[in-house]
């Protein structure tokens, strides 16, 4: 019964974390920013114990100055 429950449990963690990459790919596609590579990191929801992570991934630089355009935005107050 243990192992079941920490079966669930993991797959719980594994669910909220696809649940924020979407969250994320939603959010940041509403101010023209795309991460390409957005995932789940495969290696971290290994074992019986996942922790999962976000792997922000890999993007061009064009993408990565979109996205300090859009934080510098937030932060001076202004909405894209």
């Amino acid at each position: 019964m243990e192992a079941m429950e920490r079966r669930k449990t993991a797959a719980d963690r594994v669910r909220v974390a696809e649940g924020v990459v979407e969250q994320l790919r939603e959010g940041l596609a509403e101010f023209g920013v795309k991460l390409p590579s957005l995932r789940i990191d495969p290696v971290s929801c290994a074992g019986d114990e996942p922790t999962p992570l976000v792997d922000l991934g890999r993007c061009n630089i064009g993408t990565a100055l979109r996205l300090c355009e859009v934080l510098a935005e937030k932060e001076s107050g202004h909405d894209g």
